[in-house]
């Protein structure tokens, strides 16, 4: 009796479909390059139907909390929040870049010497087979005009809405120093938070008195990290691949 063997694709789909493990949170990548650039006035809509939202804290001089507005859709080429931006890709990048800075149309909070901080970024809501689960949030990045005392950061986190929405987790990436070239950037992030949280992931600037601020993504995308188990899997996927094409070749 001839044994049949395993063909190679489908190994291949024993070796792909644990990738997922079993987080419920939907992965997201983007480029950029399908959604319309940015535009003078906020009627496209291109970050906002993509999920993107934005909202602002201000501080007074001294850095005591104000006042905050939003969330509300972030607008894709105002002289606030951000926009898609063209031309300004290295070989790995496309036409096609986000752009993240200050909200300048809060011409009273930088006109005043006052801390305007503009995050823009994405929101999911945890459910109960998230929890535990490890997530890696990649972007490339490169700085555009931010100067000092401007600062920026990458962020991933977790709010409890049960508790004032205050972090139950969060991990960031200091952005303000990064070159005018391209890099990558990556940062982990295990959700510890329970069921119905608020998982964040983005990009924040704060500047004041007008200074530049702003930095340019690409490239973004946040994935779930493989459970041990799943490369148990995959190691024995290969063997089965391996002994395929030994036998084949008999």
């Amino acid at each position: 009796m001839k044994i049949r063997t395993l063909t190679p694709l489908a190994v291949a789909f024993m070796l792909a479909a644990p990738l997922t493990g079993h987080a419920e949170l939907p992965a997201y990548s983007q480029d950029f390059e399908r959604l319309a650039p940015a535009e003078a006035g906020w009627g496209n809509d291109a970050l906002s139907s993509d999920g993107w939202i934005t909202w602002v804290n201000v501080f007074d001089a001294g850095g005591s909390y104000l006042y905050q507005y939003g969330p509300f859709p972030a607008p894709n080429g105002t002289l606030g929040y951000s926009g898609i931006d063209v031309g300004q890709g290295g070989p790995q990048h496309g036409q096609q870049q986000l752009a993240v800075y200050s909200d300048y149309n809060n011409s009273s909070a930088h006109g005043s010497g006052q801390w305007v901080e503009t995050f823009v970024l994405q929101q999911r809501t945890v459910s109960a087979g998230d929890v535990g689960t490890s997530w890696t949030f990649r972007f490339d990045a490169k700085r555009f005009n931010l100067a000092t005392p401007s600062t920026a950061h990458a962020f991933i986190k977790t709010l409890d809405p049960d508790n004032g929405f205050q972090e139950s987790a969060s991990t960031s990436v200091d952005m303000s120093a990064v070159p005018t070239t391209w890099g990558s950037y990556s940062m982990p992030f295990t959700i510890t938070a329970g069921a119905g949280q608020i998982l964040q992931f983005g990009f924040v600037n704060t500047a004041t008195d007008y200074a530049g601020s702003a930095i340019y993504y690409d490239n973004v995308s946040l994935a779930p990290v493989p459970e041990p188990s799943t490369y148990a899997l995959m190691l024995a996927g290969l063997g089965l691949l391996g002994l395929a094409v030994r036998r084949r070749g008999r």
